[in-house]
């Protein structure tokens, strides 16, 4: 995908451009929660045309950056106590820590509740009993969604190798090898949301670049993917937070 970049102010913005299906007849510009901008343009658009669109768009964008930036500096660090907000499969539950000397540390859902039962209120401790749950979880999601979605793929003649592997800033990947990776974050977004990330790595099997036949390919795998890609990026910062 072409990257190119552009000068307001005393910032140089980087953006890169997706070519789409021709029935997309607009360009779209995009603005994700971690700053990156993403142009949607249409696949017989040439790139000059497209610089020019783009800059008209510069005070927008740059407003935009901005904004992400001020919203990631201010996310706070998680300190792993009673109260704090946590998400699985897309509904927020409460943390509640219980400190149960003598015995072994163990996470339970229950209530509206994810409790972490542990001989010590160590913030370090609370965080890896959290991450091995969510690990657990996350492996059975999606080995259940990968199943069943791989079921209803007519060129998919087999299951791909699959593996979790935490990752700051990607929801997924499909390796050179045809390996799908996951992070374990995804199980805290809902169902469609984990949906969607299988999904787009199982195209990549397919397509191996983001074209305009890849999109069509997702379009028909998992048709309507684009205002669950939107939610699923609105709530990155958050769900991604350690």
């Amino acid at each position: 995908m072409p990257r190119k970049s552009f000068r307001y102010g005393g910032d140089r913005i980087e953006y890169e451009v997706v070519f789409k299906p021709a029935k997309q007849r607009r360009l779209a510009i995009h603005v994700h929660p971690d700053g990156f901008v993403q142009v949607d343009a249409p696949e017989e658009r040439d790139l000059p045309t497209i610089h020019r669109a783009v800059l008209k768009r510069a005070r927008w964008i740059k407003r935009h950056v901005d904004e992400s930036r001020r919203q990631r500096a201010q996310a706070l660090p998680r300190n792993y106590k009673s109260g704090e907000s946590l998400f699985y499969l897309g509904r927020r539950y409460q943390l509640k820590v219980k400190q149960q000397n003598g015995q072994e540390s163990r996470v339970k859902l229950t209530r509206g509740q994810i409790c972490v039962e542990t001989p010590s209120r160590d913030p370090y401790l609370i965080k890896e009993r959290l991450a091995a749950w969510y690990r657990s979880r996350a492996a059975d999601t999606f080995e259940r969604r990968l199943s069943v979605i791989a079921d209803r793929i007519t060129w998919l003649k087999m299951m791909p190798d699959w593996r979790i592997v935490r990752m700051q800033k990607q929801w997924g990947s499909c390796s050179p090898a045809g390996v799908i990776l996951l992070n374990p974050h995804l199980v805290k977004a809902s169902r469609d949301c984990v949906d969607y990330v299988i999904c787009h790595e199982l195209c990549h099997l397919q397509e191996h670049n983001h074209s305009p036949r890849y999109y069509r390919l997702l379009g028909q795998v998992m048709p309507g993917w684009e205002a669950v890609k939107t939610r699923l990026d609105s709530m990155a910062e958050i769900l991604l937070n350690e």
